[in-house]
């Protein structure tokens, strides 16, 4: 059974609350409108996952350190630019419970906003010259953009692939995690070998972060039904994908044909869901998950952590189980 998160937390408590002064502070501006609502981003905080990524990937190689704090705060506001610029493209108008910033002060506004948590890592980085670590975000914010342009190409066919989906949620999610723990490698070490190393161990773990994700589609997410969200936005993930790829030529017939032209019909997603269930989808998702988790863990091994820093085990591991 997996910790709670307050208790992962516990060990880095302190680095947590330096952490949010200076990622509040690297949000400050001489107009009062951002100021208004900055303050009301800095409120809505989720559950800090990037930045303790980054925390505990640094205190695997040495004491956390202003760079580690910095590279936090410079992942936390790429990512909120991001999600800013996310809620406008998908005109939503609610974030994790919350109104979101297009909701409250319209497009316009929101797009500005973003750009300016854009602008804002952009200085914090070059002003410390922590180019290294601007070089790694930067990165996983072009392929976030490529990823999630793949996804949107391949929903107007449905012919993608398990190669391709791997691709998509590789880019698309995992890259930001990836760059999360080389950031906090690479503030403490200067091993080029350790710091690739625990890159690609944040990617296997937002690898199987994202399948988790879409297992969520299909299982219990809190109270309990399937949602089918993700069959309604035309989002081929692995349980569909593996489906479609082991059934009969007229189920496949029917469940492209449910995706394509029926995806608002909630009994007909309904039954696309029942049957992802009986071909194995499922089952195979979550082999396919595990077998990921796996490699990610020898990763650690390897790199001697899963015995001196089990705190960052731990914070994959209720990755992993949570339910929401």
């Amino acid at each position: 059974m997996s910790l709670s998160l307050e208790e992962i937390k516990a060990p880095i408590k302190e680095e947590l609350k330096e952490f949010e002064q200076i990622f509040s502070g690297s949000m400050k501006s001489s107009v009062p409108l951002l100021n208004t609502i900055m303050g009301y981003i800095v409120k809505r905080k989720g559950k800090q996952m990037r930045p303790m990524f980054v925390l505990l990937a640094a205190q695997c190689f040495g004491k956390v350190n202003e760079r580690a704090y910095r590279g936090a705060s410079l992942v936390e506001l790429l990512h909120t630019a991001t999600l800013v610029h996310d809620d406008v493209v998908d005109d939503s108008h609610k974030r994790r419970g919350f109104f979101s910033i297009n909701a409250l002060w319209k497009n316009k506004i929101a797009v500005l906003v973003g750009d300016y948590l854009l602008s804002q890592g952009l200085l914090l980085s070059i002003d410390k010259e922590d180019f290294d670590l601007l070089k790694l975000v930067s990165t996983a914010v072009r392929e976030m953009s490529e990823g999630e342009l793949l996804q949107i190409e391949k929903a107007r066919k449905l012919d993608i692939t398990e190669e391709v989906y791997y691709d998509i949620i590789t880019k698309k999610t995992a890259s930001l995690i990836a760059s999360c723990c080389a950031i906090g490698a690479a503030s403490t070490s200067q091993d080029k070998d350790q710091i690739e190393k625990m890159r690609l161990f944040g990617e296997k773990v937002g690898i199987a972060f994202q399948m988790k994700d879409d297992l969520f589609d299909y299982g219990k997410r809190k109270i309990g039904k399937p949602t089918g969200i993700d069959i309604k936005e035309k989002k081929m993930t692995l349980p569909l994908i593996y489906t479609l790829n082991n059934c009969s030529k007229k189920d496949k017939k029917y469940i492209i044909n449910s995706v394509k032209n029926h995806s608002n019909d909630k009994e007909r997603v309904t039954e696309i869901i029942e049957m992802v269930k009986a071909h194995g989808g499922i089952d195979y998702t979550i082999q396919e998950m595990n077998k990921v988790l796996q490699e990610a863990y020898v990763l650690l091994e390897e790199m001697g952590i899963n015995r001196s820093h089990p705190e960052l085990k731990n914070l994959v591991q209720y990755v992993i189980d949570r339910e929401v």
